[in-house]
């Protein structure tokens, strides 16, 4: 993957396929290659060219370890788009989401359309108590064991109908007891980025074509976050797909990418 000079930070981006530029936007403490396991097949197969990098706080991008704030991660994208040709459609999910919120905002003139995964305007008490929770964790040093790390990692991310599935959940937990490491400096801070934020009104001034999507069993950002989300943007339009958890587009991802093609198709 090539790496560019974009806003001041070194960023690491990957670039496949030909036609209008989709730029996917990952969430937080993840590579932007997780893409490369369902979406970026599928918008490929549909004539589309697609970006997708890692966020700032995820190496070999500028790890920025001083300190992250969503308007870094948004002029980040902001340029890459720049670098690419001057416009894209962006799809987001979870951090990544509200990375292509803000852009819509603040550049609508680099956006034609905008899908935003786990969407969310704000975060409740649970969330934040969760971040806070987590951030305080990893400072401690405490190391949990792999077996129950990646219990409750399949429990906050997974949908019950996966793990239903004993096959299905063998699997995800294998690859949770096994994809645990230390936390980076790049991932601390993105986790220290801030989760006390109300954009319902600012998102009223948004005037791209947009689409939030909830994960109908998602513990990280309830559905009911990416529905204020529609509700808020003038026009939006919002869609809910069932029995996926915050992961819902590697849990479900035929689904998720019909969704997602059905919406950049116009």
């Amino acid at each position: 993957m090539p790496i560019a000079t974009v806003n001041g930070i070194p960023l690491n981006y990957q670039v496949k396929g030909e036609g209008d530029l989709v730029v996917l936007i990952m969430g937080t403490g993840s590579p932007g290659r997780v893409w490369d396991l369902h979406q970026v097949p599928s918008l490929v197969a549909a004539g589309y060219r697609v970006c997708t990098f890692d966020n700032r706080g995820i190496a070999p991008s500028g790890e920025s370890a001083d300190g992250i704030a969503i308007e870094d991660m948004v002029a980040d994208t902001a340029g890459l788009i720049e670098l690419l040709g001057g416009s894209a459609h962006v799809v987001g999910t979870s951090m990544g989401a509200r990375i292509a919120q803000e852009l819509a905002l603040a550049r609508p003139e680099l956006v034609h359309r905008a899908v935003f995964l786990a969407s969310h305007a704000r975060m409740d008490r649970f969330q934040q108590t969760l971040n806070e929770g987590e951030r305080d964790l990893m400072d401690s040093g405490i190391t949990l064991p792999s077996k129950y790390r990646a219990a409750v990692t399949a429990v906050m991310n997974l949908s019950p109908a996966t793990l239903a599935d004993q096959h299905a959940a063998r699997d995800w937990l294998d690859v949770f007891e096994f994809s645990g490491g230390e936390t980076s400096p790049g991932l601390r801070a993105q986790l220290a980025m801030d989760r006390d934020f109300d954009r319902r009104g600012a998102y009223r001034g948004i005037t791209r074509p947009c689409l939030a999507v909830g994960f109908a069993d998602d513990r990280m950002i309830p559905a009911y976050l990416a529905k204020e989300v529609a509700d808020a943007i003038p026009g939006a339009l919002y869609q809910e797909i069932s029995d996926v958890g915050h992961y819902g587009y590697l849990e479900r991802p035929e689904a998720v990418n019909k969704v997602i093609l059905d919406f950049l198709a116009g």
